[in-house]
Formats: structure tokens, sequence, C-alpha cells
């Protein structure tokens, strides 16, 4: 493996923000101990590579080769894969040992974490995608988050759930031709990132979700 990694530096262009994808993803797997795998990417234009192209509901931004359930803390393959595939998006796989998050349009976004601070509630690690905000949140099954739904009696299209056997683009990765970024960073204390859970959140992003709708059926990030 170290002869390979050789190899694999030789064949980076040195742009910056190609070593600040890989310095990203090793500091996402060393020191917030979260599993993360190749994105897909995009073609010139914003396409995305897979075979859905201009009908990917979230082009660039999802597993291909290797497959979700190749993603890893493991170091060593983290500079492997980002060395080679430079541009590359970083995603993690949520669920499990690893965050899961919920996400709302934008603007709905905004409104919750406005609300949310009024309430004097934290609400932990946020990201901007292209046009959504994502809560990343302790880990949860998806029984417990039926339950947690069940007690709520509807909850709007606009929020969706990115839980066990899922995926989620993070920042600094470009992804339809724009960089996502952290709203709120995470922040490790004592080895990890505090993560606020699910129930704490879910009321206001309920609420957010019914105030400002999503505009469309197009998932898009």
């Amino acid at each position: 493996m170290r002869e390979i990694l050789g190899k694999r530096r030789t064949n980076g262009d040195g742009d910056g923000d190609d070593r600040g994808l890989l310095d990203a993803a090793l500091e996402i797997t060393r020191r917030w101990g979260w599993p993360v795998v190749p994105g897909i990417g995009t073609a010139p234009g914003g396409r995305c590579r897979c075979p859905r192209g201009d009908d990917c509901v979230v082009p660039g931004a999802h597993p291909s080769d290797p497959p979700l359930l190749a993603a890893t803390r493991d170091e060593r393959m983290v500079e492997w894969w980002w060395r080679g595939r430079p541009h590359t998006p970083i995603v993690l796989a949520t669920g499990g040992r690893a965050p899961c998050a919920l996400s709302v349009p934008a603007a709905a976004g905004a409104w919750a974490l406005a609300e949310l601070d009024r309430l004097g509630a934290a609400p932990g690690p946020v990201l901007a995608t292209p046009t959504r905000y994502a809560l990343l949140v302790e880990p949860y099954e998806l029984a417990e988050l039926g339950e947690l739904l069940s007690d709520r009696g509807g909850v709007p299209g606009s929020l969706r759930f990115h839980g066990p056997g899922g995926y989620l683009p993070l920042p600094p990765s470009a992804v339809g031709g724009r960089r996502l970024r952290w709203v709120s960073p995470p922040r490790p204390h004592r080895g990890r990132v505090v993560l606020p859970p699910a129930v704490r959140l879910l009321d206001v992003l309920v609420e957010a979700g019914a105030t400002v709708p999503e505009q469309g059926s197009r998932l898009a990030y």
C-alpha cells in the first residue's frame, strides 16, 4: 500500500482545491471518525456521470464505484481514493455509528435555525448544499424514527431523512458546479463530534417544512 500511495502522489496535479478535498476527507475520518466514500462527480456542465445523466436527482453527489458499502474510516484507503480522484465529492455513509441527518429546502433551513436559536436549542453541525440545509443528528434506527413521526400526525414532503443505509455529500465538495459549505461546522469534544438527538429538532423542522414548502418535486441534493 505504501508503494502504491507513492505512485499516486506523482499523479496529482497539485491543485489547492484538490489537496483541500483530500485534507478534508482525512480530517473527517481521523478527527471526526466518520466513514466516507468518493461520490461519482459531474461532467462539465453539471451532468451526473452516472447512467441517469441529466435525470439524476442528486447529480454527482452519490456513490457509484466504489459503492456505498465501501465507505471507510481507514486513512490509507481514503488517501488512495482522493489521490487518484482528486476532484470527487466526499460522501458520508449515514447511520450505524455515523451521523444521520434531516434536511429541508434552504429557505426552510434558515427559518428553522432562527427558530432553534430563539428557543435556545443548539442544532449541532449544519451544512448547506446548493438547494437544501442538512442538520446532522445522532444515529437513529428506522423503527425509532417511525415512532417519532407517528406522534406528529403528518410530515411535510420537503423534510427528508438521511438514515441507515443513506448518504450525504460533505463540504468542501463541489456538486452541480457549486461548493458545499458548513453553516455550523462539526466541533469535536473529547474525541467525538457532539450531535443532537433527532427528536430535539424534529418539531421545528416539521413546522419549517410546512411553512416554507419545497418548490417542485426534483430532490437535487
